[in-house]
């Protein structure tokens, strides 16, 4: 794949800000990692409000009196706005360029979170959870845009390991802060917690971003109809997993629409004009593996992110503090991780970094699912430091390899596939959790709640190992579609 060097720094013209020779002049080459490091502070502003959420849940459900069904459209709306929006993200950097779309993001992300803590209703608390999840999904393809584009192979594994250490601490901060938030001022709190990080993220964007170019090129028209097809279609699929709890025939065909739509949105991208998701990147051997593995386990991993706070509080009866504290060792284990993994890029085999990272996650799974009453809560935190190992292992290595010999003009496309794919399996995995969990506890007899004697307690572990077993087991499939991610052998070597 032949790189140019790319100015990381752009926008769609204009001259309310520095101007791309000003800012070249005082920084010189450490530009480009202030730009990455400005990124990473908004995509962890982004992962926080996915995440501090799901210890907030039960809590949630209190206020609003909702059921099972109604309480995962918390988490879910989020990911099926994320995951629409990522489709847009070389469209918006293409027409406003990299500091008006970064900008627009963290302004929408700040609104939501801010409108979202004041919510009098239900409706107006999802509407602003599909603010933030459709400001996320904008923001998370652009550090790895800007690794690819502007870093050279030998900086890409250093520069993914820098984005990665920052990032991965949003998710293990998120859930803790949120426990220790929600136990002290209430589920309201925890909207409030991203409005100033996108402040400072505004502040730095407009400090190290310039005015003066446009990252990715020539602007086209948007592709309407195709992102129309896609989020019905998601919609029809999610709705339709969630409505097989209650008439099992009627949630099979709404599901069934939503992949007939996905077929039509597909073959609508073969003949588009200016697709959203360019079909050409699945001719790319490695690319297709790589869209596959990200599928399977972003199913795994947001399904079973979804579920541990839950079980924590709903089965083990452990305080929202305690439930969110259990991802903290984990997150910074996944720090370290990425850290170390990322500077092996060059050495080991992207499809034997990942194949390991899977085992490793699945395997922190399937002990999961051997819970019980008497379980210890270090081994808890044991087995989400496994689960976080092994996630370690396939961040770095995940879109490096897959993109690895992909045109440079099809770079932001993959980038933002990869991203969407891995969203799309994460939404359906979290709707997938919560049906399946919901189809255990009916199983058992039993209902999601703190109430009832020992035996509705031990009911309702065993529902939840039940769940985590079947996660595990999903992951553990993409193992197979790893080994596709290794680079062809070089003719006569």
């Amino acid at each position: 794949m032949s790189r140019a060097p790319q100015t990381p720094e752009g926008s769609g013209g204009g001259s309310d800000g520095p101007t791309r020779a000003a800012l070249r002049a005082r920084y010189g080459d450490r530009l480009r990692w202030l730009v990455l490091l400005t990124l990473m502070l908004g995509t962890m502003s982004s992962i926080v409000s996915s995440t501090i959420i799901n210890v907030a849940i039960p809590d949630l459900s209190r206020h609003f009196v909702l059921g099972q069904e109604r309480a995962q459209w918390v988490a879910a709306s989020f990911m099926i706005a994320m995951t629409l929006a990522m489709l847009l993200t070389p469209w918006l950097l293409n027409r406003y360029g990299l500091r008006r779309t970064f900008l627009g993001a963290l302004v929408l992300l700040g609104v939501g979170g801010l409108v979202g803590g004041l919510s009098p209703t239900y409706g107006v608390m999802i509407a602003m959870r599909v603010a933030e999840g459709a400001a996320a999904g904008i923001m998370q393809p652009l550090p790895n845009i800007l690794v690819l584009r502007v870093f050279d192979e030998r900086e890409q594994g250093k520069a993914m390991s820098l984005f990665g250490f920052g990032v991965v601490l949003a998710p293990a901060l998120g859930p803790s802060l949120g426990g220790f938030l929600v136990e002290a001022f209430g589920w309201r709190s925890i909207f409030f917690v991203v409005v100033p990080l996108t402040l400072l993220g505004a502040v730095m964007a407009r400090r190290f971003m310039a005015v003066d170019s446009i990252m990715m090129g020539e602007r086209k028209p948007l592709d309407w109809r195709g992102l129309a097809l896609a989020g019905v279609a998601t919609v029809c699929l999610l709705n339709g997993l969630v409505e097989m709890r209650e008439s099992v025939a009627a949630g099979l065909a709404l599901a069934g629409l939503g992949v007939v739509l996905i077929v039509v949105f597909v073959m609508w991208q073969l003949r588009a004009a200016d697709p959203l998701m360019d079909m050409r990147l699945y001719s790319y051997r490695q690319f297709s593996a790589g869209a596959v593995v990200a599928f399977i386990y972003g199913a795994g991993l947001f399904g079973s992110t979804y579920l541990l706070p839950v079980y924590m509080q709903m089965a083990l009866s452990y305080t929202p503090s305690r439930a969110g504290l259990v991802l903290l060792p984990a997150g910074i284990a996944l720090g370290v991780t990425i850290a170390l993994a990322g500077r092996f890029t060059h050495r080991v085999s992207p499809h034997l970094q990942v194949s390991l990272g899977l085992a490793l996650l699945a395997l922190s799974f399937l002990l999961m699912a051997t819970g019980s009453p008497s379980t210890p809560y270090l081994v808890l935190v044991a087995l989400a430091v496994l689960g976080r190992i092994g996630l370690g292992c396939i961040l770095p290595s995940l879109t490096l390899g897959s993109m690895r010999g992909v045109d440079f003009s099809l770079i932001a496309q993959g980038s933002s596939c990869i991203n969407f794919v891995r969203q799309l399996g994460g939404a359906i995995g979290v709707s997938l959790a919560g049906v399946g969990l919901q189809w255990r506890l009916n199983q058992h007899g039993v209902a999601l709640g703190q109430g009832g004697d020992v035996l509705a307690q031990a009911a309702r572990i065993r529902a939840f190992d039940e769940t985590f077993l079947a996660v595990g087991v999903v992951i553990a499939t993409a193992i197979l579609a790893s080994w596709r991610i290794r680079p062809k052998p070089v003719p006569g070597a």
